[in-house]
């Protein structure tokens, strides 16, 4: 049985609009007067958000291990946040562990069972009750990210890049039943509809 204050997780590469989404579900459970919280990863409290500035800067150079790391100690800072609002109010989540596995297996190519285990001793027995995935192609992506005013350190990686994690992103995804894949290709309205519907579901 789903949790009627399930924690909902916004998924997808740079520039696929999961930020986007959330604000909008956000926005949508203000005005609904339903009670929610919302982190980003990294970042969400205050010193994960200390920890971000300092990963996403782009005067930071850090090897892949240490983003790794760093990514879950972000994590790690969250998980009492998480606790205090578990199961008593809906829990939003821009980012979570599997943009870990994407972005850091799939994408930079750190063993997979290591993400795992770190992961789990971090979360203990934290469910993610529902995934969206928000997939985009090579040209939206590059369109969306030329108006961003300010691109951080994980906006400038080679489009190669973003392929490899997103392809991660779809093996994950793969026959899981608490997952959507939004295509972001499609229009922004009709996606939304799709999300906020879901989102009536997950709660009702």
């Amino acid at each position: 049985v789903m949790s009627k204050k399930p924690i909902i997780v916004f998924e997808g590469i740079e520039g696929s609009g999961k930020s986007y989404h959330l604000t909008s579900v956000a926005r949508y459970l203000k005005q609904k007067k339903i009670s929610f919280i919302k982190i980003r990863e990294p970042g969400g409290s205050q010193n994960s958000e200390k920890i971000r500035r300092l990963m996403l800067s782009n005067k930071s150079n850090f090897n892949k291990d240490t983003d790794l790391l760093l990514f879950l100690s972000s994590r790690s800072e969250n998980i009492s946040l998480i606790k205090k609002n578990y199961n008593k109010k809906i829990i939003l989540i821009d980012r979570f562990t599997d943009s870990t596995i994407a972005y850091q297996h799939y994408g930079m190519g750190i063993n997979l069972k290591i993400i795992e285990k770190i992961n789990n001793y971090i979360l203990k027995n934290f469910k993610v009750n529902f995934t969206f995935l928000n997939v985009v192609n090579k040209i939206n992506m590059k369109n969306r990210l030329k108006k961003r005013k300010v691109l951080n350190r994980y906006d400038k990686f080679k489009s190669n890049f973003y392929s490899k994690v997103q392809k991660g992103y779809l093996k994950i995804a793969k026959n899981k039943k608490n997952y959507e894949i939004i295509d972001s290709n499609l229009s922004v309205k009709l996606n939304r509809d799709k999300i906020i519907n879901k989102i009536n579901k997950l709660i009702k």
